[in-house]
């Protein structure tokens, strides 16, 4: 089931306002759970984390901040 633009859209602003946050609230009592880890190693998660959380979205983002492809020519010109 492919997505149109506009539901893309959507769903991207619905991950990023309240996904995101949640995700990241996640990861810091991760963190905190384990009490205080060595800098290096605390760097590496969070940055790890970073990039996982966006691994399965990357087709609800790709494109969004473009023009509607399919809105090409209707502009009434």
């Amino acid at each position: 089931m492919a997505l149109s633009y506009k539901a893309r859209r959507r769903w991207s602003l619905v991950i990023l306002l309240i996904g995101l946050p949640v995700y990241i609230i996640a990861a810091v009592t991760i963190l905190t759970i384990l009490d205080r880890p060595p800098l290096w190693l605390e760097l590496a998660i969070y940055v790890a984390l970073g990039i996982l959380w966006a691994l399965p979205f990357r087709y609800v983002f790709r494109g969004i901040g473009q023009a509607d492809p399919a809105a090409k020519g209707q502009d009434g010109a």
